[in-house]
């Protein structure tokens, strides 16, 4: 497998996940900053973002939510997923709201301030942004309510939390008590040191 991924992107998370599962794969950074058509990912997902997954048969996934699904599904021996179907549909559930809400939505508004064409402009999303993030880490704070992990046992959602909790400290946003200590409980993975370390980011 060959994982393309950016240091500190949301494909720091697939990362943590091949960690997790501990079979081989290779590592190829892409420079987000490099314009989509010329950057190193752009011929194998012309999406031209991260993560992009290729596959030891030479086929690409994209998209979050769909390489850890498969991740999971495929290595059922490093439980990133429960086999009962209600187990799994609520770990895609919190993953999905880790994805869609609080990145999607939430901080890709406020990195977009930094390409706001006016301070207007960027206060005005930085204040949506922030709006969205304090209600999803709200409910991020009632779902983690007595549990170490999103849905009771460690899965591939708990790894879509991390990296938006990751980003919560670059915009000096405090996590809620119960994220805090997700995210505590994330940095003392091996997996994730060992990520982190191979991303410059330890």
């Amino acid at each position: 497998m060959k994982l393309y991924y950016a240091p500190g992107a949301c494909s720091i998370g697939i990362h943590v996940l091949l960690e997790e599962i501990g079979k081989p794969y290779d590592l190829v950074q892409t420079d987000l900053r490099v314009p989509p058509p010329e950057r190193t990912v752009t011929p194998v997902n012309p999406k031209a973002r991260v993560p992009t997954l290729v596959r030891d048969d030479g086929s690409v996934l994209t998209e979050y939510p769909a390489i850890a699904l498969w991740l999971a599904r495929t290595n059922p021996e490093a439980h990133l997923i429960p086999e009962d179907l209600e187990g799994e549909v609520r770990t895609v559930e919190a993953l999905d709201f880790c994805v869609s809400t609080l990145h999607m939505q939430g901080f890709s508004r406020l990195f977009y301030t930094r390409r706001a064409r006016t301070p207007e402009d960027a206060e005005a999303n930085m204040a949506v942004g922030k709006d969205i993030l304090a209600r999803g880490f709200a409910r991020i704070e009632d779902m983690l309510a007595g549990r170490d992990w999103l849905t009771g046992t460690y899965s591939a959602a708990d790894t879509a939390l991390f990296y938006v909790c990751l980003w919560a400290g670059s915009f000096a946003i405090d996590l809620p008590p119960n994220a805090a200590a997700h995210f505590a409980r994330m940095k003392a993975r091996p997996a994730v040191q060992r990520t982190l370390a191979q991303e410059g980011l330890a």
